[in-house]
């Protein structure tokens, strides 16, 4: 079990980095910024699903392996504050930007009344990922 918990840390963390990274060059090459928030966003979806699969696997087998000394350990509570977080952007969050593009159409939503209310949310989004980015260090250090 050691082996797959390490393989769903490196997997998940590993995704959470490289989809960082890769939205920060979509936008910065992508003359189309709603395309590139529109693959951007695609990304940052398969990663939660990653996320909150991986979260619920190391959290249940977290349990089983060490029973409620479990809850004594770092690496489950940046495991369970992580999953809160992925729950939060993507049930949360996520919905509140996609409803803000929605009611923009035709246009870009930075070109409308909605662009504050979207660069707030986008703010807090970003705010987020960079915590559950930052909390993927402690998985990696604390995983054996």
């Amino acid at each position: 079990m050691q082996r797959l918990n390490l393989i769903v840390v490196t997997l998940w963390v590993g995704a959470l980095w490289m989809t960082g990274i890769t939205a920060y060059v979509l936008f910065d090459v992508m003359h189309d910024k709603q395309l590139a928030g529109g693959l951007a966003g695609k990304l940052f979806t398969l990663v939660s699903y990653i996320g909150m699969a991986s979260a619920f696997y190391l959290l249940i087998q977290r349990l089983l392996d060490f029973g409620t000394g479990a809850l004594k350990q770092s690496f489950f509570w940046a495991v369970l504050v992580m999953l809160l977080l992925v729950l939060a952007g993507h049930f949360g969050i996520q919905p509140i930007i996609a409803q803000l593009k929605a009611d923009a159409l035709p246009n870009d939503v930075m070109q409308t009344v909605f662009a504050e209310r979207f660069r707030n949310w986008h703010g807090v989004a970003s705010i987020a990922y960079l915590v559950e980015c930052l909390l993927g260090f402690v998985l990696v250090l604390k995983v054996r």
